[in-house]
């Protein structure tokens, strides 16, 4: 008798393009090269991120919630009308897809938050922050998943195609996009599981599996994060804001704590290296993410992809002028630039990172 132990999972996909020009792009463009790695998810979950997408509204936080219940929109919207200017809200664009059968009410808003809500030396960031995880902590039924300034996720349980045409995607420009397609493996496919996942203008796309969690997610809750998605990629996004946002470090720096590399290597580095990185894995050890991973995060001044520090999960970039591309695959990359100047794929826990030209 033979046996077959052959665990068949295509791990995700993910893709992602910037314009260092700040060209917008339609979002048919990220449609089609996610469509292309269908076959890397498995229908569970399928999301964009796009930036530049709301000109109009560019000094406003865009909120993009998820409600399970009127009552939950009706708390969460007292809520925010207490603390927040409400420029705009409304319901976000669908359209009927056939295999979309339940979904969740979504909504937006466009809100500054109120000047006496402000006190001492608590930013806007900080409070919009505050404002995330109160209502995903503690309103029932009520998922902000998408807090940031000029830009916006879109995302729910079903194929790259399906959420693509339920969201009207091809309706967005933006300038920054990023896709994924789901194939969860240890946490359960919903809604709010899906990917990108967001905090302010950060916002993370995942392929593979952070078995640091555990100690990322009690990191972060030192910090007042609270994480409540059921899913290990949460943590991403909060430790990004974290490092970069609230502690100051800049995106190289972040990177080479969050996939730092091995001690036997930094042993072997001259001394004013080995120094750095020493004193970085001690003080940012408990935000080191182990496992299989790679990632590409979005924010406000440019576009990051960086895979673990062993690379067991595939990452490819390519240029083709001011365009920088970034996906699990070669091929999802060529979809939407056939002669592209430049294709590589980068070295284990060393990041590509792309930043906008200055307006």
């Amino acid at each position: 008798m033979s046996y077959n132990f052959t665990k068949d999972i295509s791990g995700c996909g993910l893709t992602g393009i910037i314009s260092k020009k700040r060209q917008r792009i339609s979002g048919a463009e990220i449609k089609k090269s996610l469509c292309l790695m269908k076959d890397r998810g498995n229908g569970l979950g399928a999301g964009f991120a796009a930036y530049g997408i709301y000109p109009d509204f560019a000094e406003f936080y865009a909120f993009h919630v998820m409600y399970d219940e009127p009552i939950s929109r009706r708390e969460t919207e007292e809520y925010i009308k207490e603390n927040y200017i409400v420029e705009k809200m409304e319901e976000i664009p669908t359209a009927p897809v056939k295999n979309i059968v339940i979904a969740p009410n979504l909504m937006r808003y466009f809100v500054k938050p109120k000047k006496e809500r402000l006190y001492g030396d608590l930013s806007e960031d900080d409070f919009v922050v505050r404002t995330v995880m109160k209502i995903n902590s503690e309103i029932e039924g009520a998922y902000v998943f998408s807090s940031g300034k000029n830009m916006g996720a879109f995302k729910g349980v079903g194929e790259p195609r399906d959420i693509a045409d339920f969201y009207r995607i091809e309706e967005y420009e933006g300038y920054i996009w990023t896709g994924h397609t789901r194939f969860p493996t240890n946490t359960p496919g919903w809604w709010g599981g899906a990917h990108p996942f967001t905090l302010l203008d950060w916002s993370i796309v995942h392929n593979g599996e952070i078995s640091s969690y555990g100690i990322n997610k009690r990191y972060l809750e030192m910090f007042g994060y609270k994480l409540t998605l059921l899913t290990d990629t949460e943590v991403a996004a909060y430790l990004l804001d974290l490092l970069i946002r609230r502690h100051g470090l800049d995106i190289k720096t972040t990177c080479t704590a969050l996939a730092a590399p091995f001690w036997k290597d930094i042993d072997l580095l001259e001394d004013d290296q080995k120094e750095v990185l020493t004193a970085l894995r001690l003080v940012y050890g408990s935000a080191m993410l182990n496992g299989p991973f790679s990632i590409l995060f979005g924010h406000s001044g440019g576009l990051v992809g960086i895979n673990d520090r062993i690379k067991l999960r595939p990452l490819v970039a390519a240029t083709k002028d001011d365009m920088v591309y970034m996906a699990s695959e070669e091929s999802a990359i060529r979809e939407i630039c056939s002669s592209p100047d430049k294709v590589w794929t980068p070295r284990a826990g060393e990041p590509v990172i792309v930043e906008l030209e200055p307006q």
